[in-house]
This record gives structure tokens, C-alpha cells and sequence, in this order.
């Protein structure tokens, strides 16, 4: 049963994610380019004055805000100059972001920016792991989906073609060692979220540890993920120390038809991490394929796993960040719902694999 003090969190969903960037064209280009996003709205006309340049990207269910500071004093300049570009805001969509906000508060969220209303959009902000921010929105009635404050409509700028992405099916946080606990009571205790999942992975001599965080809704999914320091240090180490800290490792995107994604940001310039090919050759002996053949996984280097529910498809770009951080994923979810452990498994050594032929801390 939900009690009263959890109905603003109840609908809660992913409203939009923004990035701090330090060349907001060339990062435009690149979602427009290889992720088949549109630009959509931007705040040139009042770009000076807010201190920052921003443009709003969209596709279907996915909402992506790009900002570049124009004052060093900006958070988003602070932030760049920390971590290079990245995830530094993960907005959550709300009924009532005022109410979200008060209540979060009480239950121990550190505040960062107390509501505000403007252009029917109601917006309030609290901390979340490392310099990440989460940003309550609630769109009043008649206020058409994606509107943001202080960002007006622009002519489209569209995509050569469409990437087939639907959605954001989680986010991938990278913490410092014995802090998971911690943030998962945080969201626990503060956003009413569930741990869905938890599992310790161990590839050769290293290892890392990963419980999964979801909303009540079930719209907002967090793989928080910690290494194993009994062991040797990996990609997760390498992480926090390339990024200076906690932060979002990759984001997830969904895909309705995985092999038609790949193959159209492929052919658009995205790199992928490969898979040996031996992984094809004992998946038989693990699980038989039922929507996609495995001359057509194989042929673009696609992971599958599978559950109670069903099957699920995924892959991983090869990061372009200067610091070999960010990266993202595409996943196709054929009715299953959770995170198998192959799954992590694979995303964990294939990013493995890019260390070993590209040189560990370098």
C-alpha cells in the first residue's frame, strides 16, 4: 500500500538527462549524427545571461539537455573542469515537484535548488551521488512534453536517419569503494526506490559489486556498481580515477529492433566494444535465441541474456571521452525485466577486453 508520503514519487520517470559539456556544437553534431537525436530548443536568446548555452535534443522517449558554460563560475564549468564531459543532471519527471521536493528534504536529500515556476514548468533540484544533481519537473496543464525553462522551440534540425531509440532503460553509476550501501539507502529511504537485483561479479582477479536501484514506478533504474578492493584493481578503479570520483559510467538506451540500431550507428560512425567469438560459439549451451538468429548477433558483436520473462539484447559503444569514461549502451528487452548476471558479466569484460588492447591507466 502507498502511504501519502510516497505518493510524490509514485509516477515518478525519466523527464531528461543533461550534460555538461565543453564544445556544445561538436556534442550536438555527435547525438544528432551517430545517436539520431533532433535538436529541438535552445536558450541562445538568453544564453548570456543565464551563463550558459544549452540546446534540447529529443527522439521519441528520449529527452537529452546539452550545456556548456559561458562563466567559470557555473556549476556546469566546475563540473567539466572535474570530470571532463558527462552526466550532470539526471531530471526526474513528477506530478508535483514542489511536494517531491519538500518531501525528499524531510527524509534527508541535501537541497540545491528550491522550486521554481516558469513557463508552466515547475522545477526544484536535490544532490545524488557524487557532483550528479537530480531536478524534480512537473509540466503543468496544457505545457507540451519537453518544455523547459528558459528554452524556446528552434527549426529542426533532423537526423540523417533514425537510430531506432525509444528510451532510457537505466543508468550505469560508477562509486567509490564502501559508499554502494549508502547510496542505495539513499535512494531507498529518500526516493522510495527498490533494490531489484544485486549481484558480486568476478572476472579473472578482479571483481566488482553491483545492486540495482528502481523506482517505484518502475521507469527509473540505477545499476550502482562498486569495486572490490580484496582484489585487483579494473575498469571500475579506473573509472573513479579518471572521473575524479562517482559518476554515471554509461547510460542504457532501448531499442525496439537491436540489429537495425546497430547497424544504422554503425554505418553513422558509432564504434562498438567486439565480443570474441567464441561467446557465440557456447551460446548454444546456455540458451537458445527466439527473436533475433545468432548469425545476426555475431555478425554485430550483440550480447543476449534471458530471464523468467524473456530475452534481452545488448551492447556497448567504445567511449570517445578524453578520459575513456562515458560510454553508452543499447538494449532491447524482449520481455525480460531484470539484469541477468551474463549481463554485467559481459559489459564488465568487454570493457576488459578495450583496457587490455588499449593500455590500463595510461
Amino acid at each position: 500500500m502507498t502511504t501519502a508520503s510516497e505518493v510524490p514519487f509514485g509516477d515518478m520517470t525519466v523527464d531528461h538527462i543533461e550534460l555538461y559539456v565543453s564544445d556544445i556544437q561538436a556534442k550536438t553534431a555527435w547525438m544528432v549524427d551517430q545517436y539520431g537525436l533532433t535538436v529541438e530548443a535552445d536558450n541562445e536568446h538568453e544564453a548570456a545571461g543565464a551563463g550558459v548555452r544549452s540546446v534540447a535534443l529529443g527522439s521519441r522517449g528520449i529527452s537529452v539537455v546539452l550545456t556548456e558554460a559561458l562563466d567559470e563560475e557555473h556549476p556546469a564549468a566546475v563540473y567539466v573542469a572535474r570530470h571532463g564531459d558527462g552526466v550532470g543532471s539526471i531530471a526526474l519527471r513528477v506530478p508535483d515537484a514542489t511536494a517531491a521536493f519538500d518531501e525528499a528534504v524531510r527524509r534527508g536529500a541535501h537541497p540545491v535548488a528550491s522550486p521554481v515556476a516558469r513557463d508552466g514548468v515547475v522545477t526544484a533540484a536535490i544532490g545524488a551521488f557524487g557532483d550528479v544533481t537530480h531536478l524534480f519537473v512537473e509540466r503543468r496543464a496544457g505545457v507540451p512534453k519537453g518544455t523547459l525553462p528558459g528554452l524556446r522551440p528552434v527549426p529542426r534540425r533532423e537526423p540523417a536517419q533514425d537510430m531506432g531509440l525509444t528510451g532510457v532503460d537505466h543508468f550505469a553509476v560508477c562509486l567509490e569503494a564502501g559508499t554502494l550501501d549508502a547510496t542505495l539507502d539513499y535512494y531507498r529511504r529518500v526516493l522510495g526506490f527498490e533494490m531489484i537485483f544485486a549481484e558480486d561479479i568476478v572476472v579473472g582477479a578482479q571483481a566488482m559489486i553491483s545492486k540495482v536501484a528502481q523506482s517505484r514506478s518502475g521507469a527509473v533504474t540505477f545499476t550502482l556498481i562498486e569495486p572490490d578492493l580484496s582484489r585487483e584493481p579494473g575498469q571500475i578503479d579506473e573509472f573513479l580515477k579518471r572521473h575524479d570520483g562517482s559518476g554515471v559510467q554509461h547510460v542504457a538506451w532501448n531499442t525496439d529492433d537491436i540489429v537495425r540500431s546497430v547497424r544504422n550507428m554503425r554505418s553513422s560512425g558509432v564504434e562498438f566494444l567486439n565480443t570474441p567469438s567464441t561467446y557465440y560459439t557456447l551460446l548454444a549451451e546456455r540458451l537458445t535465441t527466439r527473436w533475433h538468429s545468432v548469425e545476426d548477433l555475431r555478425n554485430h558483436d550483440i550480447l543476449i541474456d534471458e530471464d523468467h520473462d524473456g530475452q534481452l539484447f545488448q551492447i556497448f559503444t567504445r567511449s570517445v571521452h578524453p578520459r575513456r569514461t562515458l560510454f553508452m549502451e543499447v538494449i532491447e528487452r524482449a520481455g525480460a525485466r531484470t539484469f541477468g548476471s551474463a549481463n554485467i558479466k559481459a559489459l564488465y569484460e568487454a570493457v576488459e577486453l578495450q583496457r587490455a588492447n588499449e593500455g590500463a591507466f595510461r
